[in-house]
C-alpha cells in the first residue's frame, strides 16, 4: 500500500511532509511555551501540525520498509525512524496539554458575573506552577524531537548518498 505512487516511491514524498511539519511543530511548541499570550491564539495550529506529523511518521516508516525491499537495508536509519514516533507523540501530548491548560486558564479569567446570582465560579485555572512545568517539559520534548529528526534525516541521507563519489574538480586550464 505504501510502495509507489505513479512509479515514485511513497517514502520520500511522506518524509518531506514529516520533515516540514515536525520541525514547525517543534518551533511552534517552543514559541508558545516561551510566549504565554500565543498559547490560546496559535496553540491549536501548533497542535494540529504536531498531530498531522505524528500520524505521518508511521506512514513514513511503513513506506520506508517497502522502499527497503527495493533498494536494500538502510542500516541505522530504519531504527532511528521507528524511534521518531515516540518523540513525536511526546511533543504532541505536551503541546496539547499546554494549549489546553492555557485555554482553561483563559476561560476562568474571562468569567463574567451573573447579575442575579452574583459572581460566576467558572473552571478554576490550573496552578501557574503546573503550566510552567508543562511548558518546560514541552520545550525539552521539542528539543529532543528536533535532535531526533536531525539524526533520522542525517542517517537517511548517508544511507542514500553515502557511497556516491565526490565530484572531481574541473580543471581551469584550457588548451
Amino acid at each position: 500500500m505504501f510502495d509507489l505512487i505513479n512509479g515514485i516511491p511513497v517514502h520520500p514524498l511522506v518524509v518531506h511532509a514529516v520533515v516540514v511539519l515536525l520541525p514547525l511543530a517543534v518551533l511552534g511548541t517552543i514559541a508558545i511555551a516561551l510566549r504565554p499570550r500565543w498559547r490560546v491564539t496559535y496553540g491549536p495550529l501548533v497542535v494540529g501540525a504536531a498531530a498531522i506529523a505524528t500520524v505521518l511518521v508511521p506512514v513514513a516508516t511503513s513506506s520506508g520498509e517497502e522502499l527497503e525491499k527495493r533498494v536494500g537495508d538502510p542500516g541505522e536509519h530504519a531504527e532511528l525512524g521507528e524511534q521518531l514516533l515516540f518523540f513525536a507523540i511526546a511533543l504532541l501530548v505536551l503541546s496539547a496539554a499546554l494549549v489546553w491548560l492555557a485555554w482553561r486558564a483563559s476561560r476562568a479569567t474571562t468569567a463574567t458575573p451573573d447579575p442575579t446570582t452574583g459572581p460566576t465560579t467558572g473552571p478554576t485555572p490550573g496552578p501557574t506552577t503546573l503550566i510552567n512545568v508543562v511548558a518546560g517539559l514541552a520545550v525539552i520534548a521539542a528539543v529532543a524531537c528536533a535532535v531526533q529528526v536531525y539524526r533520522v534525516g542525517d542517517s537517511g541521507a548517508r544511507a542514500a548518498w553515502g557511497d556516491v563519489p565526490e565530484p572531481r574538480a574541473v580543471s581551469s586550464i584550457t588548451p
